[in-house]
């Protein structure tokens, strides 16, 4: 029966003794209390790979190496270090955050989940592994893997979709903590998620709550978590103008909401035609290079750049009547663009030629 709630035996005792015999130890935001390094880490983890993030965690923390230096800190500066990990609204509520724990708690973190989830960009789950992490406090986490791993062992069929659901497995969460080891069953859920409880083809025999698990006895571990309402995927067809005078390259700032929210990138058109008939009584040489397929969250983004080279003996009055016809921006040679925040597709279209 869907969303009993109750496993037939408790389950933090296996997951603890197998988070310190299997688990993951070696990451290098483990081993700390720090609230600031181990809310960074959560952050950089949202919808991204362990991999990925290994990249830029020591990066990051080499440039703002604690709260306060993060909030004293311009966002570009911020932005152009978040560079290419994608989901830039993390970035720049990370910044936010650390404004507000600057301005409103004095530089210091505060001490419990509850007070955390009302800093900027920082939700429940994230909230409680930061509290358990530094605090020891006793709060339930509910991330992607561990819904996967808690809604399987529970046989929660009920559809995530509705708040109503979603509240009812947060008061499982809660119910299941231990009253001690909770850094360690935390770490067992998100490192069971990660390695074993997979989405497809989950490696039951290797779990230590298989006898637990009520989808494991069922025999379809897949059809666990349930979340029927889907957003619809869109696509949009834009043209890039690659603009160089010299060493430079024309770049614009995106608006501060939106896709790409702050980033600065190539001018977007709305289509090749468009694009063409602004550039075509400009001097110098145009080319079409490869099309670009860029997916993010809710829709697929092909986007089809075009490269005018203007020639390097430009009129003062040329220059400035081209300027005026591009969207509003301002010329980077190609070391300074690379620097900035630059969209993941724009930086490697620019790296080609440094």
């Amino acid at each position: 029966m869907p969303g009993a709630g109750v496993p037939r035996e408790p389950i933090a005792a296996p997951v603890i003794a197998w988070q310190r015999r299997h688990g993951r130890h070696d990451l290098p935001w483990q081993g700390t209390r720090d609230p600031y390094r181990l809310w960074l880490s959560e952050v950089m983890l949202q919808q991204t790979q362990v991999a990925t993030v290994l990249a830029y965690y020591p990066r990051f923390l080499e440039r703002f190496a604690d709260v306060r230096a993060l909030a004293a800190a311009p966002l570009d500066d911020v932005l152009a270090l978040w560079s290419g990990l994608g989901y830039y609204s993390r970035a720049r509520n990370l910044h936010r955050c650390a404004q507000a724990v600057v301005a409103e708690h004095g530089g210091v973190f505060p001490r419990n989940a509850q007070a955390l989830a009302a800093l900027p960009g920082i939700g429940r789950s994230t909230a409680a592994a930061i509290a358990a992490f530094a605090y020891g406090e006793r709060a339930a986490i509910l991330d992607g893997n561990v819904k996967r791993v808690l809604t399987r062992v529970l046989g929660f069929g009920e559809d995530l979709a509705l708040p109503a659901h979603e509240r009812a497995l947060w008061q499982h969460a809660q119910a299941l903590l231990p009253q001690r080891g909770i850094e360690a069953y935390t770490q067992g859920l998100m490192d069971l998620g990660a390695t074993l409880c997979s989405a497809r083809a989950p490696a039951c025999e290797r779990c230590p709550l298989d006898a637990a698990c009520v989808a494991r006895l069922e025999g379809h571990p897949e059809r666990y978590p349930v979340k029927t309402r889907r957003t619809q995927r869109g696509s949009r067809h834009n043209a890039l103008l690659w603009l160089s005078h010299a060493d430079r390259v024309w770049l614009t700032q995106r608006p501060p909401v939106g896709v790409w929210a702050g980033l600065w990138t190539l001018p977007l058109f709305d289509s090749a035609p468009a694009l063409q008939a602004l550039i075509g009584p400009w001097p110098g040489k145009s080319d079409g290079l490869p099309p670009i397929d860029h997916a993010l969250t809710h829709f697929d983004w092909r986007l089809e750049p075009w490269r005018h080279q203007l020639p390097a003996r430009l009129s003062a009055v040329e220059r400035r009547g081209i300027e005026a016809a591009l969207p509003a921006g301002r010329w980077f040679t190609l070391a300074e663009a690379l620097a900035l925040g630059l969209p993941a597709p724009i930086r490697k279209l620019l790296q080609a030629a440094y």
